[in-house]
């Protein structure tokens, strides 16, 4: 079945709308007039007969038509009744945001549950999720931060509706465009398996992101999944990986354990990119979307000061990546806009004080760039002294970083100190300057090792893609 109307819904209902925005559930019906959502849309409650002039339909069988998605916040005790009134409808697809099912032990009523969708070709999306985004269309389960626009180029799913919130949050503040989210729960019908697919074949998604507790059919998820890395990146942040946190998953959205190990290795097997943590995940997806990727290990460093120099060679080192000296040509053309005294033009290159000058670390980049021996270019900002010394260039200076960054073909992944935490200005900089940077294609990070562990996420993706590429198609794993 195509999960085209899912998306793209032409009609939806919000089975328990409200006036109120409080009562422990998510004002649906507000927050799709919020989200711009121009379909048919219905709020159905019994207890009112409008909301703010907009009639309020007693019933799923009293809507006018056959909805493509209804919405349901009702308490797991009317949960079948509402499937099945669904069902009856001829609703599409069914999204419960109810919790209250298998999670709790309540097996047989999510079987009853099932029984009664099929019966009417219904769909159920959930239960114990938010549900479902798509920027296109303007449906969304969470409150947009700002107007939803265009059409995005990240997929992201999620059984936690927590990290689901949290995701669309995050992505929001470090600009990643989203196209479509779902948090699916406890997959009752709709698997994170079948959500995989539709992504994998959408052309308008260029990464996937995911968080993942439990997977119902292992061996389907693995095929589908080494189908998609192939043509995008795939990243993935398992929840439960110990004892402790299985058994909360379990408590959660009633997931089945799998052994870290056994999962680890057929997730790597197909070419995804295993998330270390939460952060992790966010940092990868940004860098996923990069309009310029790594294509090697050979890193340029520039800054201000020897230690950042130093500690930075050291993380890059622990990653498998390289510093190589710069070529002569590199090494003189930097040198033209620094004096020698306190600098260096090695590789890292420190610019000592002038690193606080976007002109000369502009300068920099682009002579970096003329090094065939350079991959990727890593400029460091110290966000304390340039908001202290400097502070006349924020508006106008990563202007002139992004513009020398659009004369090379190789990456440039600034990095924005992180120290002062407690000072507004200091931190007005930094949205700034990420706003700039952001769009103008680069990702952006808050310490080297978060761009160097992204890097190398990136890199280890490339490099399983090239090889399979040369195997043909994979076997996928089975466990």
């Amino acid at each position: 079945m195509s999960l085209k109307k899912l998306f793209y819904p032409e009609s939806i209902a919000v089975i328990g709308a409200s006036p109120n925005l409080g009562g422990g559930k998510l004002p649906y019906y507000q927050v799709l007039q919020l989200a711009g959502y121009k379909g048919r849309l219905y709020p159905v409650n019994p207890k009112y007969q409008d909301i703010k002039g907009a009639k309020v339909y007693p019933s799923i069988d009293d809507l006018p038509e056959p909805v493509d998605l209804a919405i349901a916040s009702v308490p797991a005790k009317a949960a079948l009744e509402t499937v099945q009134a669904a069902a009856r409808k001829g609703v599409r697809f069914l999204h419960f945001f109810t919790s209250g099912f298998s999670e709790v032990g309540n097996v047989d009523l999510e079987k009853a549950m099932i029984e009664a969708a099929r019966a009417g070709g219904t769909r159920i999306v959930g239960p114990n999720g938010i549900g479902v985004h798509c920027t296109q269309a303007g449906v969304a389960c969470d409150l947009p931060m700002s107007p939803m626009k265009g059409v995005g180029n990240v997929g992201y799913l999620a059984q936690s509706g927590g990290m689901t919130n949290n995701f669309m949050r995050m992505a929001h503040s470090r600009y990643i465009r989203l196209n479509k989210v779902v948090s699916y729960g406890n997959q009752m019908d709709l698997r994170v398996e079948d959500y995989l697919e539709y992504f994998s074949g959408d052309d308008t998604i260029e990464a996937i992101a995911a968080y993942i507790e439990d997977i119902k059919d292992m061996q389907r998820f693995m095929r589908v999944l080494a189908r998609t890395t192939p043509k995008k990146p795939v990243i993935i942040l398992k929840g439960g990986t110990t004892e402790k946190g299985a058994q909360a998953a379990r408590s959660h959205t009633g997931a089945l354990a799998v052994r870290n190990d056994i999962w680890s290795a057929m997730v790597r097997q197909t070419g995804a990119i295993e998330a270390d943590n939460f952060e992790h995940l966010v940092d990868l997806t940004m860098m996923a979307v990069a309009e310029k990727l790594p294509r090697g290990n050979r890193l340029g460093f520039l800054g201000a000061g020897g230690g950042t120099s130093v500690l930075f060679t050291d993380f890059a080192t622990g990653h498998g990546m390289v510093l190589p000296e710069l070529n002569r040509a590199a090494q003189e053309k930097i040198g033209t806009m620094i004096s020698n005294v306190n600098t260096s033009t090695v590789n890292p290159v420190d610019l000592g004080m002038y690193g606080f000058d976007f002109t000369i670390m502009a300068h920099t980049i682009e002579a970096m760039a003329e090094d065939d021996s350079i991959d990727a270019i890593i400029p460091y900002f110290s966000l304390d002294f340039i908001t202290s010394f400097q502070n006349a260039q924020i508006e106008s200076g990563p202007h002139i970083i992004a513009e020398a960054c659009r004369k090379t073909d190789k990456p440039v992944i600034p990095i924005l100190s992180k120290f002062t935490e407690n000072i507004l200005e200091v931190e007005s900089s930094r949205i700034k300057m990420t706003a700039a940077f952001r769009n103008a294609g680069m990702a952006v990070f808050s310490t080297p090792q978060d761009a160097l562990a992204s890097i190398a996420g990136i890199l280890r993706w490339n490099l399983i893609r090239s090889e399979l590429a040369t195997q043909g198609e994979p076997e996928a794993a089975t466990g």
